[in-house]
């Protein structure tokens, strides 16, 4: 039996880090296409650079799921730019899209994603001063948001 787990068990270790990559290349796959969709639809496209993913339980479940700040710029031709927040739960060993929502954008607020603990996703934000310029927001400031029955809800 010895001798039997000493040739199983380095080939099962040397698949395990392939099938955490499987899963995490299924659920930037899905994001990518959750997002893309998205900017089809407001005609518009992703300034990638910008996006952010944090994983934790969002919905108390036990299971990691999927926070994820992106932008979508450019809709219609214009300048204009919206920040989303969308979260995906896990089920079944698979991310599905729960919710989204705008967090930020031009004319509105910048938001920076900065963590997912206790089921609360946490954001560090500038917001705009009646004398701030157009484009430079600068009354810091945190918002809060959390999954409450497929639907995100700020704090």
């Amino acid at each position: 039996m010895k001798k039997a787990l000493i040739f199983i068990l380095p080939f099962l270790l040397a698949c395990t880090p392939s099938l955490a990559s499987s899963s995490q290349d299924q659920d930037k796959a899905l994001v990518d296409e959750f997002i893309a969709k998205q900017a089809t639809q407001e005609n518009g496209e992703e300034y990638a650079e910008a996006r952010k993913m944090l994983t934790g339980d969002l919905n108390r479940d036990g299971v990691s799921d999927v926070a994820v700040l992106y932008t979508i710029e450019g809709q219609d031709g214009t300048n204009n730019y919206l920040q989303y927040l969308a979260v995906f739960i896990r089920t079944k060993g698979k991310l599905v899209p729960a919710a989204h929502t705008v967090v930020g954008g031009k004319h509105n607020r910048n938001v920076e994603l900065q963590s997912l603990s206790n089921n609360v996703i946490r954001f560090k934000t500038l917001s705009y001063r009646a004398s701030d310029p157009a484009s430079t927001p600068s009354r810091k400031g945190t918002a809060r948001f959390v999954l409450i029955k497929r639907k995100l809800k700020e704090l």
